[in-house]
């Protein structure tokens, strides 16, 4: 047991320390994230040590269960695909360009209208693919306008990292905690609509509250010559999109697992672009650089966490934590702990291992650990750039446009924020559940 914990401990440690010295490495003309490597030396230091029998992780991979992170993996995947699609193909510059125009230079009227554009994208793609196509467009507008940028990225990052939590597809963390649980689609926007509608409301009134001043001076407009490629590309897109929500919402009634969902969805995507091409002989650049900008160093992180978390399991020391938290105002013990966890070795392995602290709770208790970690692994990303991936890659665009946005005016906004915001969130599932 102790040697498990001990490298269970220097993998997160290492982590954290990477993320906040060393994200990258430069190899010739790419640039590799060190957290994912440091993740898979940890699991297979485990391996090596047979702390975890090999066994019992091959089982965990090929089991037809909710649980198997290669599911998980499929889905998300395939719903980034179609996120990053429609960015590709210009959806999103164009809804963040139609705001400015709306806003008609009152920057009041502009926020109110990019907090809103943000939490309904990441409603219906992904807090992630929200971050990294809104936050260069404000650091982009706002060095243009000669406003302060500050504003608009905290209610962007915070809307993003907040109303991710409204459906079960917002955030990979929603997606691991819920199907390990068993929670389908319907179920788990039934829970947690209210909680994410209280929650963004408190958020949002608390950063106007903060940057009020600030959001009362005029800017003055600039003209935009960006227009959208392929209109067509955009509709069949959007269609796509569409349709794969819908049937996210009734695969628990037809009996159809999300990630066939999903991957269906993405797969018929691909094939429509591939035959047009093919037919018109034109480019098909949205479909290629959007597959170069999935994350794909998210599998071997998911699976190395994944490993170490079986290996905590196996060992008894995940049975002992979740003994150590209770089953006692669940909500409160899960909810704070994740959120504060999201932040020592960010959201993703926080719950892959919080999939497995609550399983000797029952009923309604159970539920609310799972949907408190849920609360937290969202929240908790606005607290501290490590609390979540996302994170990473916003501070490192905001150094690109040389956005004085550090990482402790970071803590700042995101310890005024987060903690109300949070604290609304779960006392509203304390009713729900």
């Amino acid at each position: 047991m102790i040697p498990t914990i001990i490298v269970a401990l220097i993998t997160f440690i290492a982590i954290t320390v990477s993320i906040i010295l060393f994200p990258s490495i430069k190899l010739k003309k790419s640039v590799i994230g060190t957290y994912w490597i440091i993740a898979l030396v940890g699991a297979i230091l485990l391996l090596l040590l047979r702390l975890v029998p090999i066994e019992e992780i091959w089982n965990s991979l090929t089991s037809d269960t909710s649980i198997n992170p290669l599911k998980i993996l499929v889905l998300f995947l395939s719903m980034t695909f179609l996120s990053i699609f429609l960015d590709e193909v210009g959806l999103f510059h164009y809804l963040a360009r139609k705001a400015v125009k709306i806003a008609k230079g009152n920057q009041f009227s502009l926020f109110i209208i990019f907090y809103l554009l943000t939490a309904v994208l990441t409603v219906f793609t992904s807090n992630d693919i929200v971050v990294l196509t809104l936050t260069p467009f404000i650091c982009f507008f706002c060095k243009n306008t000669k406003i302060n940028p500050i504003p608009y990225l905290v209610g962007e990052f915070a809307a993003a990292n907040t109303w991710s939590m409204m459906l079960i597809i917002g955030n990979p963390t929603n997606i691991y905690l819920a199907t390990s649980a068993g929670i389908n689609f319907v179920e788990y926007f039934k829970v947690m609509a209210i909680p994410t509608l209280v929650a963004g409301v408190v958020q949002i009134a608390l950063i106007i509250l903060i940057f009020n001043k600030k959001l009362i001076k005029p800017l003055e407009p600039q003209e935009d010559p960006f227009a959208i490629q392929s209109k067509v590309d955009l509709i069949v897109g959007v269609v796509h999109l569409f349709v794969c929500l819908v049937f996210l919402i009734i695969s628990s009634y037809i009996h159809v697992d999300m990630y066939l969902v999903s991957v269906i969805c993405a797969g018929s995507l691909l094939l429509y672009n591939l035959i047009m091409r093919l037919a018109t002989k034109k480019h098909w650049r949205y479909v290629t650089d959007s597959i170069k900008r999935l994350p794909w160093e998210l599998i071997p992180f998911v699976l190395s966490m994944f490993v170490i978390v079986v290996a905590l399991e196996y060992q008894g020391i995940a049975q002992k934590m979740g003994e150590i938290l209770g089953s006692k105002y669940s909500e409160w013990t899960y909810g704070a702990s994740s959120f504060v966890v999201a932040n020592i070795i960010n959201n993703i392995p926080m719950s892959i291992l919080y999939s497995t602290l609550p399983n000797a709770l029952t009923g309604t208790t159970y539920y609310k650990a799972i949907y408190a970690s849920i609360i937290g692994s969202n929240i908790g990303a606005f607290l501290t750039p490590i609390g979540a991936l996302a994170g990473i890659m916003f501070t490192d665009i905001t150094e690109k446009f040389d956005v004085n946005y550090g990482f402790k005016q970071f803590i700042k906004y995101g310890f005024i924020i987060a903690i109300p915001t949070i604290g609304a969130a779960l006392l509203l599932l304390m009713f729900i559940i």
